[in-house]
């Protein structure tokens, strides 16, 4: 692991060892029929990767991570793996055999300190392509501040799609009126989508400038989408 993402890592496994409990929450069943199987045997390393399960893939293995995770996962180790101090911050584990190796160590088997359950197993409960979905959700977190240096492009984009919103809703522009627009600010988001960085280590995130690429089109559902994940992700940015 590189020696920052360790540092901060242990750190927090650390502190977590001495105050966190997780308590008597059932664990909530995790969806993953839209991923392709991996067999019964545990592979070593992360299978949803792009790089290697191919796009499509993974945007369904962050989809279907990001609801395991916020049904699992996010009561101790925080809202989109952002760890209050109290679990390891899970955005640090490095996105490769060696992180994999811990990731799944730790979801097969819990953690236990003096008889105290710190973290249960996840084995029998889940599986393992739900494990690996919401860890592919994991490693794709931005970094802090990751998008630091696009809000202002952000900004005029989600601005700029807003009022596109409000005028097919009144009905005072047509699509074929805003195509080359959409196409432009679709452009943009890619561009910046592909700037962003991971906590992990990982090549791409799954961050408010991807989500909104992915969305937009010119139609109203479209635009819609993308507004709204960036008005999100702005938020929690700003």
């Amino acid at each position: 692991m590189k020696t920052r993402n360790l540092i901060v890592f242990l750190a927090v496994v650390l502190a977590a060892g001495q105050t966190l409990g997780h308590g008597d929450v059932a664990p909530q069943p995790v969806n993953t029929d839209a991923l392709p199987d991996v067999g019964e045997d545990w592979v070593e390393e992360n299978p949803y990767r792009a790089e290697t399960a191919g796009d499509e893939v993974w945007t369904a293995a962050i989809e279907i991570g990001a609801s395991g995770y916020n049904q699992n996962c996010a009561r101790c180790h925080g809202l989109e793996a952002v760890s209050g101090g109290l679990a390891p911050d899970l955005r640090y584990l490095e996105a490769n055999l060696d992180g994999d190796e811990w990731y799944i160590e730790r979801y097969r088997h819990g953690y236990t300190v003096n008889g105290v359950t710190k973290m249960p197993g996840y084995d029998e409960l889940l599986g393992q392509k739900a494990a690996w979905a919401i860890r592919t959700y994991v490693e794709t977190r931005p970094d802090d501040g990751a998008l630091d240096d696009f809000l202002d492009q952000l900004v005029t984009i989600r601005d700029g799609l807003k009022n596109i919103a409000e005028k097919l809703v009144a009905g005072t522009t047509a699509y074929a009126d805003i195509s080359a627009k959409v196409d432009t600010y679709k452009t943009v988001l890619r561009e910046v989508a592909n700037q962003v960085s991971t906590a992990s280590g990982a090549p791409a995130a799954d961050s408010a400038a991807s989500r909104a690429y992915t969305a937009l089109d010119a139609s109203a559902e479209g635009v819609a989408k993308a507004t709204e994940f960036l008005t999100v992700g702005l938020s929690v940015a700003q």
